[in-house]
């Protein structure tokens, strides 16, 4: 084994904003094993398990999301749902710059047959009433679902790449772009930008996978019961919540919802 594969992984994966000068395109890349790492460790935790094609496009919508925060305004959160016909599945990711997290999960269970594919994508900035945008999907892979959501949102292409060792790149037509250009780039030739082309990274920014979820956070969310807990708990000790951003798991009792 070798000395880099030793290497303690960090806790963050650092991506970069670079612009292509002559060419008026953004690139955004980085590597995703250290969100990817969180994401297992958290599944771990909580006892979480998904089927290998669902959990792979889980990952991939936190790595494409990821990109597409750095491609946007700091003060941006954007939690994006896509709601699949077959396999019958939701998913769910949002993040944001200002606290560094990304998260998300899949729901299987209790969901309606949508009529056809859906991806929303909802935007907020503190202060401001939130944006959302719905757009038709064609196809059950997330990277066909940026560069489609890009053309119809954002109203400019996108190209985004899933590549080698957990590598990702999105690669965004800024005005007056060379489009013969963007139309030839692959992912080869997007790996080497930064080696043929002129070119500024404009910033770095860091995710990890982190929710920001804890039982404390949970309770409110139960407050309506406070006075039905019969009801609520139906003779049980305890019962399971799961938290609707990331799927953790919590222990809830009667002694911690009566408590002041």
């Amino acid at each position: 084994m070798s000395d880099e594969s030793m290497q303690p992984v960090e806790d963050f994966t650092k991506l970069e904003s670079i612009f292509v000068r002559h060419r008026n395109c953004l690139l955004v890349r980085g590597q995703f094993t250290p969100i990817f790492t969180g994401y297992y460790l958290h599944l771990m935790e909580h006892q979480l398990r998904y089927e290998n094609k669902m959990d792979a496009t889980l990952k991939d919508l936190l790595a494409v999301l990821s990109l597409h925060l750095t491609a946007r305004p700091w003060a941006e959160t954007i939690a994006w749902t896509v709601n699949l016909r077959a396999p019958r599945v939701n998913y769910f990711v949002t993040g944001g710059s200002t606290f560094e997290n990304i998260t998300g999960r899949l729901f299987t269970k209790d969901i309606r047959e949508p009529d056809r594919n859906m991806f929303y994508s909802q935007t907020s900035v503190s202060g401001q009433e939130p944006s959302t945008t719905t757009v038709d999907l064609d196809t059950n892979d997330p990277i066909d679902w940026i560069e489609h959501f890009y053309q119809q949102s954002e109203q400019r292409p996108a190209k985004c790449f899933r590549l080698d060792d957990e590598h990702y790149a999105l690669l965004v037509a800024q005005p007056d772009y060379d489009e013969e250009w963007f139309e030839e780039v692959d992912a080869a030739k997007v790996g080497a930008i930064t080696e043929v082309e002129q070119t500024k990274v404009l910033e770095t920014r860091k995710y990890q996978f982190n929710c920001g979820c804890s039982k404390e956070r949970i309770l409110p969310t139960l407050a309506s019961w406070k006075n039905r807990l019969d009801d609520l708990f139906q003779g049980d000790e305890q019962i399971t919540v799961n938290c609707p951003r990331c799927g953790a798991h919590y222990k809830i009792s009667e002694q911690d919802l009566s408590a002041d």
